[in-house]
């Protein structure tokens, strides 16, 4: 991964985009020494979003267990049957 400056973003935009979307790395913007946010291709960011929506649905099936907030599969079965014709 690439480390540029907030001001190199600002003047060289569009030949930072076109690197990212053709290289798909992400590129870490400092701004005063310090990482201020990173710039990622479109693909990467939704895949990513995609996967923390299924870890956060793990999570929650976890939590769910933890917390004995459970029902056997029949139970379950019978309280989505109407979406699962």
């Amino acid at each position: 991964m690439r480390t540029e400056l907030v001001t190199t973003l600002k003047r060289q935009a569009t030949e930072l985009l076109a690197e990212l979307e053709r290289d798909r790395q992400p590129i870490l913007i400092t701004q005063h020494g310090l990482p201020s946010a990173y710039l990622v291709d479109v693909e990467t960011f939704e895949a990513l979003q995609q996967r923390m929506a299924v870890l956060e649905g793990i999570a929650r099936g976890e939590m769910a267990v933890a917390e004995n907030r459970v029902v056997p599969h029949a139970e379950a079965r019978k309280r989505m049957s109407r979406w699962l014709k």
